[in-house]
């Protein structure tokens, strides 16, 4: 897990992703000035590395110009100083966002407009395929317009540096896209090669006869596999895990308590972890009786901690439920001479285990009723 990750997930409300980001890059760059001027320099964006003064400043306000509607507040300021000489950089950037109108030109114009740098350097840059023409941002102005993806950071920080706080970059930067192209790289081949394959494979685990056990585990519903497919995919696509559901309070229209068997974090943050497999329950916290379920959640955690875990499915955001989980890292299951069956019968054994906490611990079934 990412710290900045999680440092970010305790921001309340809307979550400044871009904000956040800059703030960290910008600390970073300041105290590795060395990869900062060796960065700009490879990109062709500065031609030397020897300044005297390096200044990094974050969200500096400029006085809107006579023509402009609103001032300006570029995400990055950098002044590289020698004796005689300033040259001042802008830096915009873009991680979820889209430019605002006419957002670079007026970056521009305060540029020009500034009397003491040498050169004055806009950069753009971006995590999705944003391009941008260079003379209608610049015109006639003495400014120096350069686009950048952030991949290209990333790719270059990977070589360039391994301390501590690098690799938490990294790391935060793979998590929210940043580390990859618009292009099709071989494993996003073989993945498309292969999707229809282990999307299959998941449906033959989580077959008729372990739906059925998965049914009487709890007096609910399930969903997932064959009546709601969709339901399975989209669990895949907004949290990273194939799974079957069983709603334990279909009367109020809301999965106030959920059951989920199948496959987790099918979108790990590196290609070295593994998904895990299991069963999870797990409460809305707004719901009215969520209190008394916390209370045998948590008895269970405190009698069986190495089977027990709590579990934070979707980690991108701050939770509103409380969910333990029972499961295994699929890696535990590549040296079985047959996977199907071996996951399988997991699969049963975690809906037998789901069914023993219920009677040892004395689940509340009275909360389900109207």
């Amino acid at each position: 897990m990412s710290l900045f990750k999680n440092l970010l997930n305790l921001h309340s409300g809307v979550r400044p992703v871009e904000d956040f980001f800059t703030e960290i890059v910008a600390y970073f760059l300041s105290i590795n000035t060395d990869i900062l001027l060796h960065w700009l320099k490879q990109h062709g964006i500065i031609n030397e590395e020897n300044y005297h003064s390096i200044n990094i400043t974050t969200q500096k306000y400029y006085e809107p110009l006579a023509h402009h509607d609103q001032g300006s507040k570029p995400d990055i300021v950098i002044e590289l100083a020698n004796d005689a000489t300033t040259d001042v950089i802008f830096i915009e950037s873009k991680v979820g966002s889209t430019e605002g109108v006419d957002q670079l030109k007026r970056y521009a114009e305060i540029l020009s407009s500034l009397t003491y740098p040498q050169r004055r350097i806009l950069i753009y840059i971006t995590r999705d395929y944003d391009p941008k023409e260079a003379e209608k941002i610049i015109s006639a102005l003495n400014v120096n317009f350069h686009q950048l993806r952030w991949y290209q950071f990333y790719n270059y920080l990977t070589k360039k540096s391994h301390d501590i706080l690098a690799k938490e970059i990294l790391k935060f930067m793979g998590v929210n896209g940043m580390s990859h192209t618009n292009q099709i790289s071989s494993i996003d081949l073989l993945t498309m090669i292969n999707f229809k394959n282990t999307l299959k494979f998941m449906e033959d685990t989580l077959s008729d006869e372990v739906k059925a056990k998965f049914k009487g585990a709890f007096k609910g519903y399930v969903y997932g596999k064959s009546e709601m497919l969709s339901d399975s995919l989209y669990q895949w696509e907004k949290c990273s895990r194939y799974i079957i559901n069983n709603r334990l309070t279909p009367h109020s229209g809301k999965w106030d308590i959920w059951c989920g068997l199948g496959y987790f974090n099918l979108n790990p943050e590196s290609l070295t972890e593994y998904p895990h497999i299991g069963i999870l329950l797990d409460v809305d916290l707004r719901f009215a009786k969520a209190e008394r379920v916390i209370e045998f959640m948590q008895k269970v955690i405190n009698q069986k901690p190495d089977l027990w875990k709590k579990y934070l499915y979707d980690s991108s955001k701050p939770s509103t439920w409380s969910t333990i989980a029972y499961h295994k890292s699929l890696r535990e299951f590549l040296s079985q001479e047959d996977h199907l069956h071996s996951i399988k019968a997991f699969f049963f054994e975690c809906i037998e285990e789901m069914q023993a906490i219920q009677e040892e611990f004395n689940f509340p079934w009275e909360v389900l009723n109207k």
